[in-house]
């Protein structure tokens, strides 16, 4: 039976040691995103790990319902949710990657990526885990 590992962070509070541990192989912080992970992530070896990464982020305005409908049609299997605190939602997605780092800034790599969605948030909580 193979173990689930599970990394996350809070990130108003991290040590040094954990910003380098959340840093992917671009130099990026997995809670600010890489554009260069997201694309990776597209293209993947399969033989690497699935990560299921959960990125909960700050808006200073709401996001329209129609952008929220619009990521869950994403073919790299991403959702957009709100949960009941305004202003705050949750990014998740599926990706290939080596670390929980890359697998992270990935997926926020996508909020870069797509600027018409949300052009300014502020990451609160990152979460990978893997079996």
């Amino acid at each position: 039976m193979r173990r689930r590992v599970t990394e996350a962070a809070i990130l108003n509070a991290q040590s040094s040691a954990d910003v380098v541990k959340w840093t992917c192989s671009h130099g990026q912080h997995a809670g600010n995103g890489c554009i260069t992970c997201y694309e990776a992530s597209a293209t993947a070896d399969p033989e690497l790990p699935l990560w299921e990464v959960a990125a909960w982020f700050t808006t200073t305005r709401p996001i329209p319902i129609r952008a929220l409908q619009d990521v869950h049609r994403h073919g790299r299997r991403f959702a957009l949710d709100q949960p009941s605190t305004p202003l705050v939602y949750v990014l998740s997605g599926h990706v290939r990657a080596a670390l929980s780092a890359e697998a992270v800034a990935g997926v926020v790599g996508f909020l870069l990526q797509n600027r018409h969605i949300v052009d300014d948030f502020t990451m609160t909580e990152i979460r990978a885990s893997h079996s």
